[in-house]
């Protein structure tokens, strides 16, 4: 809250105005059915409470930045296809209800609105909705949007302050911009997959094919510049509407490019010096020593990984290091200076892994921290939940699902019925921000009628005859 309280002292010159937004839209209608939600739409002392989110994406990149804005108190009105919704709800595993966990954890704090985009008719309904949006997140082809009638040119003079958040794999402009952008794709032609794997002894470079994080990590990358570049969008939309302005941008992200932006000194190195860095294994470029060492299995968890990972890059870290695992001859002016010791990378690498092979994981542990040392094993998503920091500092959630559809009582002994599901909460932590799920992924269309009468102030009988028609689909 000190935070938010701080930047509109900034912006709003300290009255009670919201950050970034324009007044509340008013509710127009009074639905005849009662409709059910797990929590509040918003909650007031969030950064991003009265901003209104159209989310016209699907599967990671757009719904991860809608995600991240809607934990912060966008309201987020996902637009589906109907019957079969986002496909990410039935990818991987699937729950007791056909629907992937994995769907509960991303569509968080989302309305679902069911709405045939291919329908002349609902591209109207679309266009309804957006004027009456701050932000539109959609992570289409590039140009899909303007063959719609639903682009910037479009949208622009009934909403100048409308903000564009687009994701793509290359971008709105350039050569490539009309490619399909898979994450997998953008990786590789980001340069992040060819330093990824283990080197040729002889080369240094890729020895067989690279090896890829078990994630879509282009695609959570490119979401998460998505969500920061509509953040700085709305700072910016603030600012030129206090000026008179209209404050409507695009904000371009691409997947290949956000990933380029992770890549550190990779590029100057190149322009200066001449150097292509390849893969390192399990080790980082030019840093010694920082790498995952073998151990003894560990009796306690014999399926577990048989690793730890130790940094010890810090001089004096380094000779602590050294002290207790007995090797003070790795130590002295020949090894002073990260410089000099990636010339002794292998002796120094040998005396480490020589030391850990030899006993347990808790053993190693135990003796490099009470030495100060960092370390931590190599651990599965069982140890995370069961971590005693994460559950500490609350970062698994217990959210609750709905078995029989937004949490209508059961007809018979008027009990509700369905299950909790664990997500990771989102971060940063903002202190004096009450962030939390306020409920899980909603059912496909779970609240088409909420929105289109309470927000476009459509007749009941209307959203029934659109629902027909096969515009909205079928409840």
């Amino acid at each position: 809250m000190v935070l938010c309280c701080v930047v509109r002292l900034r912006y709003n010159g300290g009255g009670n105005a919201s950050l970034f937004f324009k007044k509340p839209i008013p509710r127009h209608a009074t639905p005849s059915k009662r409709y059910y939600s797990s929590a509040p739409d918003t909650l007031p002392d969030l950064p991003l409470s009265g901003i209104r989110v159209l989310e016209l994406g699907q599967l990671i990149a757009g719904p991860f930045a809608g995600q991240l804005l809607g934990h912060y108190g966008a309201e987020i009105i996902k637009i589906e296809t109907p019957k079969t919704g986002d496909p990410l709800r039935t990818w991987r595993e699937l729950d007791v209800d056909g629907t992937s966990p994995w769907w509960r954890s991303i569509g968080r704090n989302k309305k679902s609105v069911t709405i045939d985009m291919r329908k002349e008719e609902g591209r109207e309904i679309v266009k309804k909705l957006a004027i009456k949006s701050d932000v539109i997140i959609e992570n289409f082809k590039p140009g899909t949007l303007e063959k719609w009638g639903l682009g910037p040119s479009d949208l622009h003079p009934h909403n100048p302050s409308l903000i564009f958040t687009r994701v793509s794999g290359y971008g709105q402009t350039g050569p490539w911009s009309s490619r399909p952008g898979y994450a997998s794709v953008c990786e590789a032609e980001s340069g992040f997959r060819f330093i990824n794997g283990f080197p040729d002894p002889e080369t240094g470079m890729l020895a067989g094919p690279p090896v890829r994080p078990n994630i879509s990590l282009g695609d959570s990358v490119a979401g998460l510049h998505a969500a920061f570049g509509t953040v700085l969008a709305l700072l910016a939309r603030r600012v030129k509407n206090d000026q008179g302005k209209p404050g409507g941008q695009t904000v371009d992200v691409s997947i290949m490019e956000s990933m380029m932006n992770l890549m550190e000194g990779i590029i100057p190195e190149y322009d200066r010096k001449g150097k292509i860095r390849g893969p390192s294994g399990s080790s980082v470029t030019g840093i010694v020593p920082t790498n995952a060492y073998p151990c003894l299995p560990s009796p306690s968890a014999p399926q577990s990984p048989t690793y730890v990972i130790i940094g010890a890059n810090g001089e004096s870290i380094y000779n602590r290091l050294m002290n207790a695992i007995d090797r003070t001859d790795l130590t002295g002016p020949l090894y002073t200076h990260n410089n000099n010791r990636v010339l002794r990378q292998t002796e120094i690498e040998e005396g480490i892994s020589g030391w850990t092979s030899v006993r347990s994981v808790e053993e190693v542990e135990r003796v490099l921290r009470e030495a100060d040392v960092p370390t931590g094993r190599v651990v599965s998503v069982k140890e995370i939940v069961e971590n005693e920091q994460v559950q500490a500092r609350g970062m698994i959630e217990e959210v609750w699902v709905d078995g029989n559809g937004g949490g209508v009582e059961n007809a018979s002994d008027g009990a509700r019925t369905g299950w909790n599901v664990k997500v990771p909460k989102i971060v940063p932590v903002l202190r004096g921000c009450d962030t939390k799920t306020r409920w899980a992924g909603p059912d496909l269309g779970q609240h088409t009628e909420e929105v289109l009468v309470e927000e476009l102030g459509m007749a009941v009988e209307e959203v029934a005859r659109l629902r027909q028609a096969g515009i909205l689909g079928s409840e």
